[in-house]
């Protein structure tokens, strides 16, 4: 079962920050800064565990985002508290490397 774009604008909507999208094989994954901090699979949430995140929600459900996966933080009680859900997720990008500058693409050569 695959997320649905309806469940995508609540989360977008109701979390206050300025969070970007992909869709990836059918579940999405959420950005903010360049930096994934979520995804969201079967209409739910799944935060990354980092340590940041953890101590904000240190009592949330945890559980795979897709089979053969590990934990995350599962989401569903933080949406409650939007801030607090804000909170974790920024906390997950400031635990993150930054993003890996991308290699420019090499000219092709003619044959």
């Amino acid at each position: 079962m695959s997320t649905s774009a309806a469940t995508i604008d609540h989360l977008l909507d109701t979390i206050p920050l300025r969070l970007t999208v992909k869709k990836m094989f059918g579940e999405y994954a959420l950005y903010l800064d360049g930096i994934v901090v979520a995804f969201v699979c079967d209409d739910t949430l799944f935060i990354k565990p980092t340590p940041g995140a953890n101590a904000i929600l240190p009592d949330a459900e945890r559980g795979p985002a897709y089979p053969g996966s590990k934990d995350y933080i599962i989401g569903s009680e933080a949406l409650d508290d939007p801030d607090l859900c804000a909170r974790a997720l920024r906390a997950v990008a400031a635990d993150a490397p930054p993003p890996k500058p991308k290699k420019p693409k090499a000219a092709k050569k003619p044959t």
